[in-house]
């Protein structure tokens, strides 16, 4: 085995694996998870497995980052870090679409299944995929790494995965409804858009919620390094 090659990427790639199966899995029990516990309740359900699996992965991404070996370096080049940043900004964007009910998120309102045409939608029918992509292609070009380039192939192969399955669920919860919305989006986006399929409608992009990911963005930015330093304290 190479000395590039350390267990971290083993780790890693185990880690990804445990929390798509729970992520998803989840999601495909939902249906019959809410008739058992409710609505509210399996959401709940659904945060405590998701969210404490999600800080594990977090955090040893961020005391593993550099691992393996140094494909490229190319922190110091004009530009790069603004250019990072730019497209990170842009992933969140897609990764939390204005499309969510926050209040249905954290249970206060019943979780619904919801079949959108609407807002970022019109892009793309899978916005958190395409923020994925966009994050992965970022925090890749920025740390170089083997350990960064098996994360982000894990990543999106998990939300690559996550096009088909949630595809899926609308489509046993929604049938012949969902083939509409189907046929009037796109994956790949702005596919839509180009053929004619659909429309832009700006003013459905002026929601508070873009401002809530606007400020959420700033406060990454201004945290990043507490963060770092707050997990380099953990010994994992």
């Amino acid at each position: 085995m190479p000395d590039w090659l350390t267990p971290s990427h083993f780790v890693m790639v185990g880690l990804l694996v445990v929390f798509a199966i729970a992520h998803s899995g989840l999601a495909a029990l939902r249906p019959y998870g809410e008739k058992l516990i409710g609505a509210r309740l399996y959401r709940v359900l659904f945060a405590l497995v998701s969210l404490p699996l999600a800080t594990i992965l977090i955090i040893y991404f961020f005391n593993h980052r550099y691992d393996g070996w140094q494909l490229w370096q190319i922190q110091g080049v004009p530009g790069v870090a603004t250019t990072v940043w730019m497209l990170s900004a842009i992933s969140f964007l897609f990764l939390y679409p204005a499309t969510f009910n926050l209040l249905e998120i954290a249970a206060i309102q019943k979780p619904h299944v919801h079949l959108y045409e609407t807002g970022i939608i019109r892009i793309t029918r899978h916005p958190q995929m395409v923020g994925q992509i966009i994050w992965c292609i970022a925090h890749t070009l920025w740390l170089g790494t083997t350990f960064m380039l098996v994360t982000s192939v894990g990543l999106v192969l998990h939300h690559l995965f996550g096009v088909w399955h949630g595809d899926r669920r609308l489509r046993a919860r929604y049938g012949e409804a969902f083939e509409v919305v189907k046929a009037r989006t796109s994956v790949v986006p702005f596919l839509a858009i180009l053929q004619g399929r659909q429309h832009m409608n700006l003013v459905e992009f002026l929601r508070p919620a873009y401002l809530g990911v606007a400020v959420f963005v700033l406060l990454i930015w201004w945290a990043h390094p507490v963060l770092i330093r707050a997990t380099g304290s953990i010994p994992w």
